[in-house]
């Protein structure tokens, strides 16, 4: 003799899924990172000669009424590299949140039975209706072209410098003591970006964080 299974509330057995999907981990697949470094395209006599010119102008926006060109002696010349960061990302998110329907029936209805799921209606004042609970599937899919700054802010295009790029990088780094930028800042700063799972998300298909081209200039 078979038992007739009733349940009121198929929500609890989604529920319990979800818990377990919500804590995978995302799939990460990240290209390799090139460095490029532009050569310097000033030479040391222009900017010395550039100084010259500026120092009288300079001193008289720090206070100085009628300074002395004479009496103010270019030093030093410093030389530093600012980093740049160009990256082609893109976040793809397949996945179910919970829902629930509310759905007018007849008033004499005392009994509904959907996919061998028995429901109770619920009678208000105005209408009588049951609630149905499941899963509903969605994917957000974000791709993203940025450019961002040594402090992870978005730079824009136009303000980039444009020269050519020295032949060995690596070597002018260590030359110049070059600081670079950490390994993964780059990736960090772009999955702070772009990877946002939604609150009402229940559980996880596919998810994946991918970085196809990754230049520090």
């Amino acid at each position: 003799m078979s038992a007739e299974v009733t349940t009121e509330n198929p929500f609890v057995a989604y529920a319990s899924i979800a818990q377990a999907h919500v804590l995978s981990t995302c799939t990460d697949k990240i290209a390799p990172r090139k460095t490029v470094v532009y050569e310097t395209l000033v030479d040391q006599t222009v900017i010395k000669v550039t100084g010259e010119r500026l120092k009288r102008q300079l001193f008289t926006k720090f206070g100085f009424l009628k300074p002395n060109p004479a009496q103010i002696q270019l030093d030093t010349i410093t030389k530093y590299y600012e980093p740049y960061i160009v990256i082609n990302a893109r976040y793809f998110l397949d996945y179910y949140r919970l829902c629930a329907y509310t759905v007018s029936v007849d008033n004499d209805v005392v009994e509904v039975i959907l996919h061998d799921q028995k429901y109770y209606p619920k009678k208000s004042q105005m209408t009588t209706s049951i609630k149905i609970e499941g899963e509903e599937r969605l994917t957000i899919d974000k791709t993203s072209f940025v450019m961002l700054d040594k402090n992870g802010q978005e730079a824009n295009l136009e303000t980039l410098p444009s020269a050519p790029s020295e032949k060995n990088p690596q070597e002018t780094i260590a030359k110049c003591s070059i600081t670079e930028l950490d390994s993964d800042a780059d990736v960090n700063f772009v999955r702070e970006m772009l990877v946002h799972r939604p609150k009402e998300l229940s559980r996880i298909v596919t998810e994946t964080f991918e970085i196809g081209e990754r230049v520090v200039i």
